[in-house]
């Protein structure tokens, strides 16, 4: 028989209870978990890629507060653990944080955990880790499966310094203007994107960081893990064959010494984006500081674009 979760009473104590977990088919014990808040890593795929303090940690605490119950469901059911699950995610973050404060001020102890991998990286944890934390409340991490380091660890592609950026733009014109931001950045850059934008975001990519190595990583730990290494030009080309489905994980390498930042036409792009808010001159100033170009460069392109944008409108 599952256990329960363990009650407040009414002084504000948890109630003693039996908490365990299962594995191969045999039972273990596991401590009652500390009050506050814990914040575990949960597999991004494999559900065998989780620690045995991860386990013993949900089968402890009194709740388990999750994105989606019915994903986190699946990993309590195969390790037998009973703590009651509650939903916070972004949509119901702002009703949901006060009453989970208002458990941690009860003395409850309650794990936070994403669909996939650590939290609080592209999931909306830090607010209430903040607020735990300004309430003194104990905040403790339990680290373990992340997409970011799994990705890292396979792209064979430089470590030692590396840029996190997470889900770009959704929209074109600002994909591209962030794209040119990043191109500045002398790191390894790590994105996620979804299976319908990640045919072209590798063509934008191409395009304005130029003759650079990448990654394509698809459904890491899964049954149809797919690494692609390659130039990026390279590919951009595989895109149309792509497989789109699952969840994507991008790595590109660190510019060379001497590369360009950004294209001729990865300028332009930047250029239009910026003339269609800003004067000449601002545009002009933004461009500079974003793509590393000479100014008289980027003056003269602008001055053409803006001729040409005047003449379209004749």
């Amino acid at each position: 028989m599952r256990a329960k979760a363990a009650p407040i009473n009414t002084e504000g104590h948890r109630e003693p209870r039996e908490c365990t977990y299962t594995m191969g088919g045999h039972v273990f014990p596991a401590p009652s978990a500390a009050a506050g808040l814990h914040l575990v890593a949960t597999p991004i795929g494999n559900l065998g890629d989780i620690t045995l303090r991860a386990l013993e940690t949900l089968a402890g605490v009194d709740t388990i507060a999750c994105e989606d119950t019915r994903i986190t469901r699946r990993l309590t059911e195969r390790y037998g653990i009973a703590a009651a699950l509650i939903p916070y995610h972004e949509h119901n973050a702002a009703t949901a944080r006060p009453k989970i404060l208002e458990r941690l001020a009860q003395g409850a102890a309650i794990a936070l955990v994403s669909d996939a991998g650590t939290p609080l990286i592209s999931d909306p944890g830090f607010k209430l880790v903040r607020e735990a934390c300004a309430a003194g409340h104990a905040v403790t991490a339990l680290p373990g499966a992340s997409s970011v380091l799994t990705a890292l660890s396979v792209a064979a592609l430089p470590t030692d310094r590396f840029f996190f950026e997470g889900f770009l733009p959704a929209r074109e014109g600002a994909r591209r203007a962030r794209l040119s931001e990043l191109a500045r950045i002398e790191a390894t850059l790590v994105l996620f994107e979804s299976g319908n934008r990640v045919q072209g975001t590798l063509a934008d990519l191409a395009g304005i960081m130029g003759a650079r190595e990448g990654a394509i990583c698809r459904e890491l730990t899964k049954l149809h893990e797919e690494v692609i290494r390659g130039s990026l030009a390279a590919l951009a080309g595989r895109a149309e064959s792509l497989e789109t489905r699952g969840e994507f994980v991008l790595v590109i390498g660190p510019p060379a010494a001497d590369a360009q930042a950004i294209t001729d036409d990865a300028l332009d792009d930047l250029l239009r984006d910026q003339l269609k808010a800003h004067s000449v001159k601002d545009a002009v100033a933004h461009a500079v500081a974003l793509s590393g170009r000479p100014r008289r460069e980027v003056y003269a392109r602008a001055l053409a674009l803006a001729k040409e944008s005047r003449d379209g409108e004749d």
